[in-house]
């Protein structure tokens, strides 16, 4: 199989990027930068929050999409369109991995470590890519490994070898491998159906297995202050609707790969939120770090755009409207 970036590739190939696709990135970018400090903030289990993160945006996006996409979602269970539904699940499967796994790192080992190990996801998604037939141009893996080396040096990644700290490493990396599965998933599904009815399978998959891991692991979900409730609910609003939701829809028109690695600018939004409201200082190396980072990005992004422009772009189903559509 091959995508844009090589030979002709029908159901990948997408349209050129148009303003409304900047702007949810840039939206995107800016929303999942709020989701490390508001964890941080909330006192209540890592896994309860993913939980009430996905079930709340579900009760929001659910109403709509069942009201307006019926016909779609029949399509998901009938002929050819079961495979785009399975896509969705998978996704949600994926995403609930990726839950499951970063956010208890970050307990285990130092946020700093559990941030830098998660942002191999763009490594993740090359390998991804290269699996199903796709060769990514040279510059693409080279501002990969640019902007990954510049997440860990912003984070100021500080390893350690304890078996504590070991195990939430292993968890980070997992969950960056996750994250990357569940973007690739998310890519197939949003070449033939909207973003509100990919959401509500993919959160939906992805709230019914925490559910399932809260009630086994006896993870407490509820009994919060007013505060944590604040913070759950600035996570569905940005993080998880205005974040995930707007990369979603960006991956009809923005490859998998290179959203995993707009991805990594979270990394200077939540460092610039956790100093104005949180009061943590960025370390020595986070300024040469950030520059690394967006330097690795633009190199992406640019490499991306130049192979794509050695094929002709053709038409995928799309959105009308980012939301409601």
């Amino acid at each position: 199989m091959a995508c844009e970036y090589c030979s002709p590739c029908p159901t990948l190939r997408r349209p050129p990027l148009d303003a409304l696709t900047v702007g949810a990135l840039a939206l995107a970018v800016t929303a999942v930068s709020s989701s490390a400090p508001l964890v941080a903030f909330a006192a209540a289990p890592a896994l309860a929050i993913a939980f009430w993160r996905n079930v709340l945006s579900l009760t929001v996006l659910g109403p709509v999409s069942l009201t307006r996409r019926r016909a779609e979602f029949r399509s998901l269970t009938v002929g050819a369109g079961r495979r785009e539904g399975v896509y969705c699940v998978l996704s949600g499967v994926a995403l609930a991995a990726h839950f499951a796994n970063w956010m208890p790192s970050a307990q285990l080992t130092s946020v700093a470590a559990a941030t830098a190990l998660g942002a191999t996801q763009p490594v993740w998604q090359g390998l991804i890519a290269r699996w199903q037939g796709r060769r990514l141009p040279a510059a693409v893996w080279a501002g990969i490994a640019v902007a990954v080396l510049g997440a860990a040096l912003a984070t100021g990644a500080d390893f350690s070898v304890s078996g504590r700290a070991f195990t939430g490493d292993l968890l980070a990396v997992a969950g960056g491998m996750f994250a990357a599965i569940y973007t690739a998933f998310g890519e197939r599904a949003r070449a033939s159906i909207s973003t509100t009815t990919y959401t509500t399978i993919c959160y939906g998959v992805c709230a019914a297995i925490l559910l399932v891991v809260c009630l086994v692991g006896g993870v407490r979900l509820h009994g919060y202050d007013g505060a944590t409730w604040l913070a759950i609910l600035g996570l569905v609003a940005g993080a998880q609707l205005l974040g995930h939701s707007m990369f979603n829809y960006a991956l009809h028109r923005v490859s998998a790969t290179t959203v995993s690695v707009l991805i990594l600018l979270e990394a200077p939004g939540a460092a610039l939120i956790g100093w104005v409201w949180l009061g943590q200082l960025p370390r020595t190396l986070a300024l040469p770090g950030l520059g690394l980072l967006l330097a690795g990005v633009a190199v992406v992004i640019l490499g991306g755009a130049r192979a794509g422009r050695r094929t002709e772009p053709v038409a995928v189903p799309a959105d009308s409207a980012p939301l409601a559509d």
